[in-house]
C-alpha cells in the first residue's frame, strides 16, 4: 500500500532528509540496474578541459562541480581554521594540502538533497546551494584526496511525489559520472573514497551494490565509502550482509574496502524514526531494489577507526554562511547556539560530543552527547535527529579516518 508522500513535507523543505517526509513508496523488486538501462546524463554545459565536461557514453555528458583543474571549484578552497575548545586557548590551524597529483587517493562525492528548485529533478547546475553544500561537506577532504563531485539531476521535494521515477533519473547521472571518472587515464591506478550524505548516500548505496560489490577488480580500488545518513543495511548485529555481499562495514583502524555509515541523533530516537530504523526507512523508493528482510541500519563509531573509540567529535563548518534556502534554515536551526563565526574560512565550535552507537525503539543510530559543559545539538524533528549535521559533527575525525585508510591502501 502506497502511503502519503507529503506528511513531512516541511521537514524535506528544510533538507533534513531526502524523502524524510515519512513517505515510503510501494516496494520494488530486487534488481540491479544493467548497463543498458543507464541512459544519457545531463547535457548542455560549455565547460571544457580536465575539470569540465567529459563524455561518459554515446550521447551523454557529465558535468563536474568539483574536479582537478576546474577553476571555480568549491572543493578546493582555503582550509585555515579557528579551533575553539572549552577550557583551552583558541588556536588557528591550517591543514596541509599537497598538490593534487601528490594526494594518495581520489574522493568521489555525491551531495545530499539541497536544491531549491520546484521540479521533480533538479537541473544539474552549480546553483549557490549546491556550491555551499560541497564547501560544507567535501572541501576538507581535499587535504587527503583529489575530489571529484558530479552535478546530477537529484530528486527534489516535488520529485518525492514520484520517487521511483525521479530516483532513476538521478541515478543515471551518478552512475554515468562514476563511469566517466573510472575511464580517465589518470585514475587507472588510484584508490577511491566514496562520500555521500542523505540522497547522495542512497545514490552511492545503489552504485556500490551494482558497480563495485559484484566486481573484485572494483572492490580492490575501493579505499572506503562514507555513506552517512543514508540508512545502509547490514545483517543484524553484523558488519556484513544487507545491501552488499562482499563489502563490509569498517571495524578497525586502517581497514580498507569497507563502509562507514551512521545517522546522528542528539536524543534517543523515537519509534518510527526516519533514519536508523529499517521498519520506517523512507529511502526505499529511491534504491531500485528491496533491502533484505530482517536487515538493520548500520552504525559505525568513527573514533574506533582511529583506534580511539572515545575520540570526541567537534562541529566544524565554514564561516561563510550557507546559501539561502531550506538547507540554510536546517543548518542554523541545528547548531547548539548562534551560527559559529571566526576571522578564518573555517571554525570548529567549542562544543565537544561523545559518540556511541545506540539501539533504541527499533533504530540503530550514533548518539551524540555533549561533554564538559558543551551545548547539545538541536533537532528539528525527533524522527530525523541531527541529520543535517551528520557530516559536519565530526568532520575532522572523518578526514583523519580517510587519511589513515589512504595510507593503509597505498602501503598494502
Amino acid at each position: 500500500m502506497r502511503t502519503s508522500t507529503s506528511c513531512r513535507l516541511a521537514v524535506v523543505l528544510l533538507a533534513v532528509a531526502l524523502v524524510a517526509s515519512g513517505c515510503v513508496g510501494e516496494p520494488v523488486s530486487d534488481r540491479r540496474t544493467p548497463p543498458a538501462a543507464i541512459g544519457p546524463a545531463a547535457t548542455g554545459s560549455t565547460e571544457t578541459g580536465s575539470g569540465g565536461d567529459e563524455p561518459a557514453a554515446a550521447g551523454s555528458t557529465v558535468r563536474w562541480l568539483c574536479a582537478p583543474g576546474r577553476k571555480a571549484d568549491p572543493c578546493s578552497g582555503p582550509l585555515r581554521t579557528t579551533v575553539r575548545e572549552r577550557g583551552a586557548r583558541t588556536r588557528v590551524v591550517t591543514p596541509a594540502r599537497p598538490r593534487p597529483a601528490r594526494r594518495p587517493v581520489d574522493c568521489f562525492y555525491v551531495y545530499p538533497t539541497v536544491s531549491n528548485q520546484f521540479l521533480p529533478n533538479a537541473t544539474p547546475t552549480a546553483a549557490p546551494e549546491v556550491v555551499s553544500i560541497a564547501r560544507y561537506q567535501a572541501a576538507r577532504f581535499s587535504s587527503v584526496c583529489r575530489v571529484f563531485a558530479p552535478l546530477y539531476r537529484q530528486v527534489t521535494v516535488l520529485g518525492g511525489l514520484t520517487p521511483e521515477r525521479s530516483a532513476e533519473v538521478a541515478y543515471r547521472d551518478v552512475v554515468a559520472a562514476w563511469r566517466a571518472y573510472r575511464a580517465r587515464r589518470d585514475t587507472a591506478t588510484r584508490g577511491v573514497v566514496l562520500i555521500g550524505h542523505s540522497q547522495g548516500a542512497v545514490m552511492l548505496r545503489r552504485l556500490v551494490r551494482a558497480e563495485i560489490d559484484p566486481r573484485p577488480r572494483e572492490r580492490r580500488r575501493l579505499v572506503s565509502a562514507l555513506l552517512l545518513g543514508g540508512n545502509v543495511r547490514v545483517a543484524p548485529r553484523s558488519t556484513a550482509g544487507g545491501d552488499f555481499r562482499s563489502v563490509p562495514l569498517c571495524g578497525r583502524a586502517g581497514q580498507t574496502g569497507c563502509v562507514v555509515a551512521y545517522s546522528t541523533f542528539a536524543e534517543e530516537p523515537p519509534p518510527g524514526a526516519s533514519f536508523g530504523a529499517a521498519a520506517s526507512d523512507p529511502t526505499t523508493p529511491l534504491l531500485g531494489y528491496r533491502p533484505p528482510a530482517g536487515s538493520e541500519v548500520a552504525c559505525t563509531r568513527p573514533g574506533r577507526l582511529l583506534s580511539a573509540p572515545r575520540t570526541p567529535l567537534a562541529l566544524t563548518v565554514p564561516t561563510e554562511r550557507f546559501a539561502a534556502g531550506g538547507v540554510r534554515v536546517a543548518y542554523e536551526a541545528s547548531y547548539p547556539g548562534a551560527r559559529p563565526t571566526a576571522a578564518t574560512p573555517w571554525v570548529a565550535a567549542p562544543d565537544r560530543y561523545a559518540a556511541r552507537c545506540q539501539r533504541a525503539n527499533g533504530a540503530h543510530v550514533l548518539r551524540l552527547r555533549p561533554l564538559d559543559g558543551s551545548r547539545p545539538l538541536r533537532q528539528l524533528d525527533p524522527r530525523v535527529g541531527t541529520h543535517t549535521l551528520d557530516v559536519n559533527a565530526g568532520l575532522d575525525v572523518l578526514v583523519a579516518v580517510v587519511r589513515r585508510q589512504a595510507r593503509a591502501y597505498v602501503a598494502r
